[in-house]
């Protein structure tokens, strides 16, 4: 481990000088809000917190922080699920929620040029009068460079894929204070080492993204909402994998398990039976080609024995079922008053879904154990939720969770799908990449030699 050095009052002074007095705060409440995520992982609070406004603020920052041995963590709003922004050495608390502005549209060429900090529905909802959209959708108003640091995905990586598959081009801030262009406004790019795909993922660890260079697509024409309702989890999830290989084209293929159902319903009014459902979308530029897609779709999930099947264009039907399917944890946690949750996710090869969910079931009802799926089942991913209110109760999570893990990599998965491996998966980053590993670290070492940039994530045991 590092021999990390505190930040002093002349530490503070410095960062004043740098980035202005009211970017920098060492108020109590400003550390405790930055303590912790939304993970089961346990707060840890800074020494202090800024809030830059220029990469050249943070850039400096780094510069300073690097001379001095201080762990910097970047924050973006604090939606990660395996504590991948707690700042657990102390030191630097850097939020970006000041540097939150779009710099450009490019709608001719369908890119967006923004700051890190702006939140992707936020972005949205600007995009949305040039008709075009970011399309990476994972739920909460994640900032877009947390979504790029953790590749997020989302309800919409089945079709469109996830962060990594639509940015162009990063300005990234080093640990040494150096500020980096890397990829290209260009579709095409075949000049140099892929540098762009080295920062997307590393949450933190290699660089800070300070400006990013976004695909966009635009807006559908036409679109649909499907809910079909089985009878049991492998009745769906066959249907997802028949789907999948049907050659239809779905923008969401999303599996909720009965409990799930059964919530939006009396919560949100969502109109679903106690049954495990999958909720899909489809895209289209023309009506026909949408009712052709969602006549064999159905034709499928009849042959796989739904029990019911609806369909429906309208628009605000449609936002109202993936609204509550967005708040689908926030009303499991209205439904289970007094209890956390540790949420997990792993994701395999669609072909081993249906034995990655039969897992699931087995291992939790063998351990007489609450728990809770949901998934993009489009992409093989899925997320297991457990409720938890006493320690054995959360030890019990804890090791089917370690079980879930290495199962998913035997099928030939990864422990995280797209929750990045922050503190959570840490250790098991050695089963997945083995040797691997090694030129991961040979690379950090290279890029950040006094382990400042995010310490102790992704890296088991440091």
């Amino acid at each position: 481990m590092n021999a990390y050095h505190p930040v002093t009052p002349d530490i503070i002074e410095a960062l004043r000088g740098i980035l202005g007095a009211d970017a920098v705060s060492v108020a109590q409440a400003d550390i405790d809000l930055h303590a912790r995520d939304q993970s089961h992982h346990p707060a840890h609070p800074a020494e202090v917190v800024i809030f830059p406004t220029t990469a050249e603020g943070v850039a400096a920052t780094l510069k300073l922080a690097n001379a001095h041995c201080i762990p910097v963590t970047p924050w973006g709003v604090g939606t990660g699920l395996e504590g991948n922004a707690i700042p657990v050495r102390g030191g630097i608390l850097m939020s970006f929620e000041k540097m939150n502005k779009i710099v450009a549209v490019h709608a001719d060429d369908f890119q967006v040029t923004v700051q890190p900090g702006i939140g992707h529905k936020d972005l949205n909802a600007e995009l949305a009068r040039f008709g075009l959209f970011f399309p990476p959708d994972p739920g909460a108003n994640a900032t877009v460079g947390g979504m790029l640091a953790n590749n997020a995905a989302g309800i919409r990586t089945v079709k469109y894929g996830a962060s990594k598959d639509n940015v162009l081009k990063m300005q990234v801030a080093l640990a040494d204070g150096r500020l980096i262009s890397v990829g290209s406004r260009s579709v095409k790019q075949a000049s140099g080492y892929d540098l762009l795909h080295l920062f997307v993922g590393s949450e933190g660890t290699l660089g800070i993204i300070t400006e990013a260079t976004l695909k966009l697509v635009p807006v559908p024409m036409h679109m649909s909402a499907v809910v079909a309702h089985f009878s049991t989890v492998t009745a769906a999830v066959e249907t997802v994998v028949a789907v999948r290989g049907s050659g239809l084209d779905p923008a969401a293929l999303e599996l909720i398990d009965a409990a799930h159902a059964k919530m939006l319903r009396e919560t949100e009014g969502v109109p679903l039976k106690d049954y495990p459902t999958l909720f899909m979308e489809f895209h289209a530029a023309l009506p026909e080609t949408l009712e052709a897609g969602l006549k064999s779709v159905r034709e499928i999930c009849e042959e796989l024995g739904v029990i019911e099947f609806r369909a429906t264009t309208d628009t605000a039907e449609r936002k109202r079922l993936w609204h509550a399917r967005h708040h689908s944890y926030e009303i499991m946690v209205r439904s289970h008053p007094g209890k956390q949750f540790f949420i997990m996710d792993v994701a395999v090869p669609i072909s081993a879904y249906p034995d990655l969910i039969s897992f699931v079931e087995t291992v939790t009802a063998r351990d007489g154990a609450t728990a809770y799926m949901i998934g993009h089942a489009g992409d093989g991913n899925i997320h297991v939720e457990f409720p938890y209110d006493t320690p054995e109760s959360f030890e019990r999570a804890m090791k089917l969770n370690g079980e879930i893990v290495m199962q998913a990599l035997k099928l030939g998965g990864t422990a995280t799908g797209e929750h990045g491996v922050g503190l959570g998966k840490a250790k098991y980053m050695p089963y997945e990449h083995g040797e691997s590993l090694d030129v991961m670290r040979a690379i950090k070492a290279t890029l950040d030699p006094n382990g400042i940039l995010n310490p102790g994530k992704v890296f088991p045991n440091e």
